[in-house]
């Protein structure tokens, strides 16, 4: 095995005839692996674990001394991974070295008559395709370098229609679910931009609550409601002109005026556990039974307070982050009724994350920040629980 630069100076991964040898006898994947090869790692792909191991059988890689895998998986080449959110590979990519078609799979080492195959790629090459359009659109270059600096519901149609059409012509109309996810959740994070106007994290486009919730559904504030803790003015402006949903999910809105602090809200109980500074913390509402969805009013943070495990954690980095949040969520579900997107829970799961981290890096970033803060984030917990049922439309 050995390694080229590309035009724009990216190592890639190719191979000699001998070494593909006896591995891969489809003649258009021995030509792409000669030739053009596989990149090392991209935003949903890697390929890396292929320098330093080269090909090998998903047989070579479990052992599988009691010949308990499926007689279709045992000759599959490892070739790579799928990567999850945060870096660590999730399912590996699987290579059928007679007929070019790509699948991933995940290992089960102790049980590998429980593994199976998901359909990725017809072949190599749309593979690669797939990928770079999907890596191009998250950093708004090449093919999609004309998206940079617009935003709102026509640029994330515009976009969504682009890349299904791609993918859609390089597998036959049969969209894989991982490539339909790309095409149909990773837009969504167009829908807003930097928030100039707002002073706060993003400016949403005018309406959006409402238009997704319907008007009914969505809650703004007035200035008497708001306790004198709240002394940040962009997310008073906010409440005031934007709003939250009353519901959604797992989020449920308080909506007895005024908003009180924590401190004010837990006056009933002297005994309950508070964290420190909680009279500058607003309570918004719940997420959870004994967890608190709260806003600091000198900063705007939006932070949870858990009472079993007296934890208090970022959420997002402020309210129109959280309103970004809560119509992700909403649009997602809606989605999945034309589009099937839990059909692949987990890789739906990932790309909402994704999505998510897009715009508001903070809700997904393990890194502790708080006093006692152990890492874990609500709402890539959230949508990883699949039995909880969240996502489903």
């Amino acid at each position: 095995m050995g390694t080229t630069g590309t035009a724009a100076g990216a190592a890639v991964i190719t191979f000699t005839e001998a070494e593909l040898d006896p591995y891969v006898t489809h003649a258009p994947t021995r030509r792409w692996l000669t030739g053009p090869g596989l990149p090392g790692v991209g935003e949903l792909l890697t390929f890396d674990a292929l320098r330093a191991d080269g090909l090998r059988t998903v047989a070579d890689s479990t052992g599988d001394p009691e010949g308990r895998l499926a007689p279709g998986l045992r000759d599959q080449l490892v070739i790579g991974g799928l990567t999850g959110p945060d870096g660590p590979v999730t399912e590996s990519v699987l290579l059928d070295g007679a007929t070019g078609e790509v699948t991933t799979t995940y290992f089960f080492h102790d049980r590998p008559d429980l593994m199976d195959r998901r359909p990725l790629a017809p072949s190599l090459q749309t593979l690669v395709r797939f990928a770079t359009a999907a890596d191009e659109l998250a950093a708004l270059r090449g093919q999609f370098a004309a998206y940079a600096g617009r935003c709102g519901p026509e640029v994330v149609a515009e976009a969504t229609g682009r890349l299904l059409a791609l993918y859609e012509a390089g597998s036959d109309g049969e969209v894989p679910p991982f490539w339909r996810l790309a095409a149909v959740v990773r837009p969504l994070a167009l829908i807003a931009g930097p928030g100039t106007r707002s002073d706060l994290a993003l400016d949403l486009p005018p309406r959006l609550l409402d238009e997704e919730f319907g008007a009914r559904a969505v809650v703004r504030f007035e200035d008497v409601d708001f306790p004198a803790a709240l002394t940040h003015e962009p997310t008073r402006r906010f409440l005031r002109e934007v709003g939250l949903p009353e519901e959604c999910v797992w989020f449920t809105l308080d909506t007895d005026a005024p908003l009180p602090t924590l401190t004010e809200h837990r006056a009933d109980d002297p005994d309950a556990a508070l964290p420190v500074g909680a009279a500058r913390l607003i309570r918004l509402g719940y997420l959870a039974e004994d967890t608190s969805l709260v806003v600091d009013g000198a900063t705007g943070a939006v932070l949870s307070w858990s009472e079993p495990d007296a934890t208090l954690r970022p959420l997002n980095a402020d309210v129109s982050t959280l309103a970004f949040t809560l119509w992700l969520i909403h649009r997602e579900r809606a989605l999945d009724a034309d589009h099937a997107l839990t059909e692949a829970y987990d890789q739906l799961a990932a790309t909402m994350t994704r999505t998510l981290a897009a715009l508001d890096p903070l809700a997904c970033d393990p890194t502790p920040s708080t006093p006692g803060d152990d890492g874990w984030r609500y709402w890539p917990e959230m949508f990883e629980d699949e039995a909880g049922g969240g996502l489903y439309a």
